[in-house]
């Protein structure tokens, strides 16, 4: 009796070890057997300059690093998945006032893209149309030793973006 207690408790406790874990990188809007990904250059809607292959890189390197997928940049119909991307928006606002300079000393990059990743057979996998992000940077009224930081802020907001939308991708959250 005490044996039978003991691995109905064991089994018991198996069970809900699992409960709710995954392993990383197990992809719920993969299809299985993908082993493809093509993430073509974002569109754009927007009159900023290589926002659009900041976030596209940043988008294929995080994939690249997180999955065993082979990531190609081409959307040549031979890929099992395909990521488009279509940065709608992307607006840049003084965040902080200098009263002694009468300028803005922080700035905040909004971005809003549209997301959409199909299977080869044009299935919608996964789709965000209203992706927002954001990503502070600051400026310097001391022209001599001024260095425009907003490139940086830039790729910044790629990377956190492609962070975040990767594990919504693999994770399913």
């Amino acid at each position: 009796m005490r044996k039978s207690l003991i691995a109905l408790m064991a089994a018991v406790a198996f069970s809900l070890a699992g409960c709710g874990y995954h392993t990383l990188g197990s992809a719920t809007h993969l299809p299985a057997g993908a082993r493809t990904l093509a993430v073509p250059v974002f569109a754009t809607h927007t009159e900023a300059y290589h926002t659009e292959t900041a976030l596209t890189e940043a988008v294929i390197r995080e994939f690249a690093t997180r999955t065993k997928l082979r990531v190609t940049a081409t959307s040549d119909g031979d890929s099992d998945v395909t990521l488009h991307g279509t940065i709608l928006k992307q607006t840049v606002t003084p965040l902080t006032y200098n009263t002694a300079t009468e300028q803005s000393s922080s700035f905040l990059i909004t971005v809003v893209v549209s997301v959409t990743l199909t299977g080869r057979d044009g299935q919608v996998l996964y789709e965000n149309k209203n992706y927002t992000y954001r990503e502070q940077f600051q400026s310097s009224s001391n022209l001599p030793t001024y260095l425009d930081e907003s490139p940086a802020a830039e790729q910044r907001l790629a990377r956190s973006f492609a962070r975040a939308l990767v594990a919504d991708v693999l994770e399913g959250l």
